[in-house]
């Protein structure tokens, strides 16, 4: 038998990188707004190379105010909408309620948003009434850049028996200034996909960029670092949206972009192509192992000045020093043609270490002269 893409993409004993067509594409509007607005969203993108349509039913938003969807009857929008193409469709669940309406109104796939993820007690009830329902669960990295909290949201549903389940990276919010509406912190999904490997993992770039012009620039990203999927959010028209209305695409903009991606393969084929690469990880191993030989000299004689400190009696930080250590080391760096933002973040990390190990000592010899 034939299995479908979705079918396809949701099987974790597929081996994806060879049959399930790449990326992964899911797009739609943010919210379903009127029964007008979804049939001619998904009427315009029904033609694209898509393999799933979304709609926002339920809308958790921040204010109020704000347009927080249309409920229960939407769901026969876009479920006779999508059923007209023979695409399968996804909205989103925030409560057991949801999920039952969901579920009763023969939605395919369900997804799971980052203001839930964020709270155990919800992830449980979402498990608990998915509990010997076989449908597939997206599941949306938390508003805070916390891993644990999301492998915890998807092992919530795997111990209660949900087996067809994919990951959302939608960017996570930040206080610092950035270029986008949330912080990408590609490191965190990388890490997730290391720790849960048979789960896929699709980018949401509308959510992280929070502007049209961007998401084509995370899109192309997010696979070049080898996501399986995009959620791309797409609008008759945008500029009318009641939600979310800057970042997404218009269906000519979407077709435009999913012709320009370019799809990054998983592994190098050509032999002499792949002997090169494994004779430069090589190099690479090597100079890893150096770099923590000298990492751990480092922080020994961290160590020798804590020792230093303690017996004069000084403070472990020292504004001064730590001052000229970032101009210097970043100044060098740069040099050498290094990110400086990277140079930053490596001397930060080298100085919170440092202080840590200077701070442990201090706090050792107070409880041994208390124990004394």
């Amino acid at each position: 038998m034939t299995l479908s893409p979705l079918e396809l993409f949701f099987n974790p004993e597929s081996n994806q990188a060879a049959i399930t067509p790449r990326p992964f594409i899911i797009a739609g509007p943010c919210g379903a707004e009127s029964e007008l607005q979804v049939h001619a969203t998904v009427d315009a993108i029904s033609h694209l190379p898509i393999h799933m349509v979304r709609a926002g039913i339920w809308k958790p938003r921040t204010r109020p105010d704000s347009f927080e969807g249309r409920g229960t009857e939407a769901l026969r929008w876009l479920k006779e909408a999508t059923t007209k193409y023979n695409l399968p469709c996804t909205v989103e669940v925030a409560t057991a309620a949801h999920v039952e309406a969901a579920v009763i109104a023969g939605i395919d796939v369900l997804w799971i948003g980052a203001r839930t993820t964020v709270s155990p007690f919800m992830m449980q009830d979402i498990a608990d009434a998915l509990k010997g329902i076989d449908i597939p669960v997206m599941v949306k990295n938390p508003v805070n850049p916390d891993l644990a909290l999301w492998l915890g949201a998807i092992e919530r549903l795997q111990k209660l028996g949900v087996q067809k389940i994919a990951a959302i990276h939608r960017g996570f919010s930040s206080y610092e200034n950035n270029i986008y509406r949330n912080k990408p912190n590609w490191e965190i999904p990388i890490e997730f996909r290391r720790q849960m490997k048979n789960i896929p993992m699709i980018c949401d770039p509308s959510h992280i960029s929070g502007s049209s012009s961007k998401v084509g620039n995370v899109a192309q990203t997010a696979l070049d670092i080898n996501y399986d999927g995009l959620m791309i959010e797409t609008h008759i028209d945008p500029p009318k949206a009641l939600s979310d209305a800057a970042q997404q695409l218009t269906p000519r903009e979407l077709e435009l972009l999913l012709a320009k991606l370019k799809y990054r393969a998983p592994q190098i084929t050509d032999v002499f192509e792949l002997a090169e690469l494994n004779h430069l990880r090589t190099l690479i191993d090597t100079l890893d192992t150096d770099l923590i030989e000298i990492l751990a000299k480092r922080m020994s004689i961290s160590r020798e000045i804590g020792e230093l400190k303690k017996k004069n009696d000084i403070a472990i930080f020292q504004p001064e020093r730590w001052d000229q250590i970032v101009k210097t080391r970043t100044k060098h760096g740069v040099e050498k043609e290094l990110n400086r933002e990277f140079l930053l973040k490596l001397v930060n990390i080298l100085h919170e270490e440092s202080i840590n190990n200077q701070a442990r000592m201090m706090n050792s010899l107070d409880q041994f002269q208390k124990k004394t």
